[in-house]
């Protein structure tokens, strides 16, 4: 038996753990190539219209894999955090995938609730039981896959570099290169370093959720609001960028929470779509870069005036 891994949607969080799984059983398997133009046309064409970009990608990954394996796992993803849940669209994957990709083998339609070590037990336990694997050896495997699950190595931390931005988004927009437009290196070629959620404690995130009237009921939206606020007190970034899915409801409501409280922090918001190109994309990088450098030198000039006791009226 062949194991399919499609290589989007929250494979850039818990992909590493179910390969270390099935590897850890032995079993061969293969993963989708990082998404290219071919893979978002795949999608593009077998997925619904009104999906969002990340959904037509992993449609995408999906029907590249279908006549190369035996077996697809698509986690029907519930929950990652306890009383928090993520874009309904995961609950229902496994049957925008059966109606919209012909000769589709074997799909995984399990629920994965990964909020405790038992939920994540038990969907690794149905699925090593569908790969007639015996129990001794699920646990076996599973102890490996739970070492990724809890120990998450992704994320950027860009240090040396004069300027830093904070990149916000779904981890599938921010990890996935073709899908964000490689941003991460544009940034990094202008100069600009790049700091994600992931480098931030689970409790400096927590905390700034506090202060909101309710906490969000989706999990993305409460790490991107909290990470946002987070970095943005703690003076570690220079600006914000959001990268966000078109007709994504949940950026829509986190986007406006975090103008309400950065107020004329710098702060720019890129929708991303399969008809996003280059160009426009590199123009809107390339001008925040610029304002982001002319921000740094009139406050560097201000401090100066400060220190000699001169106004800062015609610096600014």
């Amino acid at each position: 038996m062949i194991v399919g891994i499609p290589k989007g949607l929250l494979y850039w969080k818990y992909g590493p753990g179910i390969e270390a799984f099935i590897k850890e059983l032995g079993i061969k398997y293969i993963v989708s190539p990082d998404t290219n133009q071919d893979i978002l046309d795949r999608g593009v064409k077998t997925c619904v219209d009104d999906a969002c970009l990340p959904v037509k990608i992993f449609h995408g990954h999906v029907h590249w894999l279908k006549d190369k394996c035996d077996l697809i796992i698509t986690p029907r993803i519930m929950k990652v955090a306890h009383r928090e849940f993520i874009c309904p669209k995961f609950c229902g994957l496994v049957e925008m995938l059966k109606n919209s990709i012909e000769g589709l083998p074997a799909i995984t339609e399990a629920p994965a609730n990964l909020e405790t070590r038992e939920g994540i037990f038990r969907w690794f336990l149905t699925l090593g039981r569908i790969l007639n694997c015996s129990r001794r050896n699920i646990i076996n495997a599973h102890e490996k896959a739970l070492y990724f699950f809890e120990n998450e190595s992704s994320g950027y931390n860009d240090l040396d570099f004069p300027l830093k931005v904070a990149l916000i988004g779904h981890p599938y927009n921010i990890y996935d290169s073709y899908a964000n437009m490689n941003i991460k290196n544009k940034l990094n070629k202008l100069d600009v370093g790049v700091i994600t959620e992931e480098k931030l404690q689970k409790e400096e995130i927590e905390e700034k959720i506090k202060r909101l009237y309710k906490k969000p009921f989706w999990n993305f939206a409460k790490n991107s609001y909290g990470a946002a606020i987070s970095l943005y007190e703690k003076s570690a970034v220079d600006g914000i960028i959001y990268i966000s899915s078109f007709a994504c409801g949940i950026d829509s409501i986190v986007i406006e929470l975090i103008k309400e409280e950065i107020r004329d922090f710098p702060f720019m918001v890129l929708k991303i779509d399969e008809h996003t190109g280059d160009a426009g994309m590199d123009t809107r990088i390339e001008a925040f870069c610029d304002m982001l450098e002319r921000r740094m030198y009139f406050e560097n000039k201000c401090a100066q005036s400060r220190e000699y006791g001169y106004s800062c009226k015609g610096i600014i």
